[in-house]
């Protein structure tokens, strides 16, 4: 009886265990996402669907990769992370096909402060969804340090990246971005060219004319590259030209808020910046200046210099070599370059033997100007009537000797007319 007993209790518990087990398995199983949760699931767990090839969905339209290379991302900035910090609406696996654009500004608060106020920024704001986002600068799951020679805001990989939108003519014309073809001009750029072809890193790049997440429009009076923002922009890497230029009478003016007074991108342009030992500089300067001192250039181009150096020739005096350029100072100035003081040395420079006499040519002189050059204007006056006289004179001299022909001509015709008259009615 108690064997039995025995017997009985013992298949009782092994029921019992059976239960228990089978109750524990089926929790485990249908717990599995709770398990994976946003804050266990391992990176190594989304590597093993995200790592394959050809991975990818559709978005607004486009298709986007969501294959994600291990070596690269393991050598990213964010590696030591778990995806779910940035994907954070991911609490399970397999997790929905849609999910949440990341959310950068949970960790770069500032930086994504700085987007939103941005033209970038505000464009996505309103709906434009070309506009540069976070990833497009930056990358995604292969950021790197922006110091990493491979990051894409590394100062030589960032041309390239920016030019990813501002060298596309087509996107230009679709968002009217007055620019067409800045990556291009920025390239053929002397500060282009210390970048690509030498490696400088001091070289300018975008950033550091425009910023870099708080890139403001031109006409914005906060923007690095508003015309009032200029020269201090020039100057953080120009430091002793800006001082120059700020005791100069263009730089005076600029203090005095003269619309009229040149900055920096007047003379040297903006993205298109040449070397100025270069001819095509030298003469282009010389038209640049023209644009404010229309006047000065019409009376240079009536001198020698101004003649030869329309000739495309450089070795003669051009504005920079008389005035000078980011000193140019008013005549009266004693500092003046062109003072009379000193305006004997300055033509030394280029004729040794120049003297006092030498210097009283007047580069500029206007036989239309009586204040400025009486004797010219009255010599020049003097000269026009001459010239005009003597064509008068001449003309008619000229016309009254080939009429003379003509007389002769109908007078004898006239006369042989009357003799065979006479001769009919003899």
């Amino acid at each position: 009886m108690n064997s039995l007993i025995e017997g009985n209790s013992h298949v009782s518990l092994c029921k019992s265990l059976t239960l228990v087990a089978s109750v524990l398995f089926l929790s485990v199983v249908f717990s599995l996402p709770v398990v994976f949760g946003s804050q266990s699931l391992s990176n190594e767990v989304c590597l093993s669907c995200h790592s394959v090839p050809g991975l990818e969905n559709e978005r607004r339209g486009k298709k986007i990769s969501l294959t994600v290379d291990p070596q690269r991302f393991s050598q990213s900035v964010h590696a030591l992370l778990p995806c779910t910090v940035c994907h954070s609406d991911i609490s399970q696996v397999p997790h929905a096909a849609d999910l949440k654009p990341v959310q950068c500004a949970q960790c770069h608060g500032q930086a994504a402060a700085d987007y939103q106020t941005s033209v970038h920024g505000s464009a996505q704001l309103n709906g434009d969804r070309d506009a540069a986002t976070c990833s497009d600068c930056h990358g995604k799951h292969d950021i790197m340090k922006a110091a990493h020679p491979e990051s894409k805001v590394y100062p030589l990989q960032l041309p390239y990246t920016c030019g990813a939108c501002h060298g596309d003519p087509a996107l230009a014309k679709k968002h009217n971005i007055p620019v067409a073809n800045a990556y291009k001009l920025y390239m053929d750029s002397i500060h282009g060219r210390a970048l690509e072809k030498s490696g400088l890193l001091v070289a300018a790049n975008c950033t550091s004319c425009h910023g870099s997440h708080r890139i403001l429009p031109q006409a914005n009076p906060q923007s690095t590259v508003n015309r009032r923002s200029v020269p201090e922009t020039c100057g953080k890497c120009h430091a002793g030209v800006l001082k120059i230029f700020e005791n100069s009478v263009h730089g005076k003016g600029f203090a005095a808020k003269k619309p009229e007074a040149p900055v920096c991108i007047d003379c040297h342009t903006a993205h298109e910046i040449k070397r100025i030992d270069l001819d095509v500089w030298k003469l282009e300067i010389v038209r640049e200046c023209g644009t404010c001192h229309a006047q000065s250039l019409r009376t240079y181009r009536d001198s020698f210099h101004g003649q030869v150096t329309a000739l495309g020739f450089t070795r003669v005096a051009r504005c920079s070599d008389c005035h000078g350029s980011h000193d140019v100072l008013p005549k009266a100035d004693p500092r003046s370059s062109v003072n009379a003081n000193r305006i004997v040395a300055t033509c030394q420079r280029c004729h040794p033997l120049a003297n006092a006499n030498f210097a009283k040519y007047d580069p500029h002189a206007d036989p239309a100007d009586h204040a400025r050059n009486p004797v010219l204007y009255f010599t020049a006056r003097f000269m026009t009537g001459l010239l005009f006289g003597v064509f008068v004179f001449f003309g008619l001299h000229t016309a009254l000797w080939a009429a003379r022909p003509l007389i002769a001509s109908v007078r004898k015709r006239f006369t042989s007319g009357r003799r065979g008259e006479g001769e009919k009615n003899g």
